[in-house]
């Protein structure tokens, strides 16, 4: 099993910045693929970013390009998203998770999530 905590949501205005974090534990090794998706009320999960564990490609929804950037720290077994620009429409409770496959985009291949942090921005 491995375990992800997330950390770093809160208020911030539009414009402003936050760093979200996601911590794993457990067993680690199985990891190969982290990604971020969001949820605002009355929505599906959406997709935000991946990133493949070993290699360090990665990928984005064209919406959050040129403003969201998601980075790990293999020591720290954790995954960063770095969100600047943020806009309104980025309100949401975002998720962390992990899978033992390539990274792919759809939610439902995830085999482990956080339980989110809220980010809300203010226009």
């Amino acid at each position: 099993q491995v375990q992800l905590v997330e950390s770093g949501g809160g208020l911030v205005q539009a414009g402003g910045s936050l760093r979200l974090s996601c911590a794993a534990s457990g067993r680690t090794f199985d990891i190969r693929a982290m990604a971020w998706f969001r949820q605002a009320p009355g929505e599906e999960r959406e997709f935000v970013a991946t990133m493949d564990w070993t290699v360090g490609s990665r990928y984005s929804t064209p919406s959050v390009k040129g403003r969201f950037t998601i980075s790990r720290d293999n020591a720290k077994n954790t995954v960063y998203l770095q969100m600047n620009s943020l806009e309104p429409e980025d309100t949401a409770v975002y998720y962390c998770a992990a899978r033992q496959g390539f990274r792919s985009i759809s939610s439902r291949e995830y085999d482990y999530w956080g339980q989110g942090t809220q980010v809300t921005v203010s226009s």
